[in-house]
């Protein structure tokens, strides 16, 4: 049986055989697909998937949240670095709750 990873760079092998992607180590889960910018395409990351995938490996919020900031999304890997996805839903409920 394959491997999500390995489904994931199949269909994206099929989709856009000249071009590669960059998913970062462990976050497959949190691949949603692929967007184009510049006639470029790039792969999306849901953050808040990886902020759970994090929380799953025994990390607390705040130590998962820095994870994030300083060591993926920091993190520049060419021009393949993948996008990563803030839902505006997800911000307006943590807004409101933060207030």
């Amino acid at each position: 049986m394959k491997t999500k990873l390995e489904n994931i760079n199949e269909w994206v092998n099929k989709a856009f055989p000249e071009n590669s992607f960059m998913i970062p180590d462990g976050f497959e889960d949190a691949f949603m697909g692929v967007a184009i910018q510049f006639n470029k395409p790039i792969a999306i990351i849901d953050y808040d998937k990886c902020l759970n995938i994090l929380l799953k490996d025994g990390m607390s919020y705040h130590e998962a949240e820095e994870y994030m900031e300083f060591n993926v999304i920091d993190a520049y890997v060419g021009e393949n670095t993948p996008a990563f996805l803030f839902k505006y839903k997800n911000y307006e409920i943590s807004r409101n709750t933060n207030d």
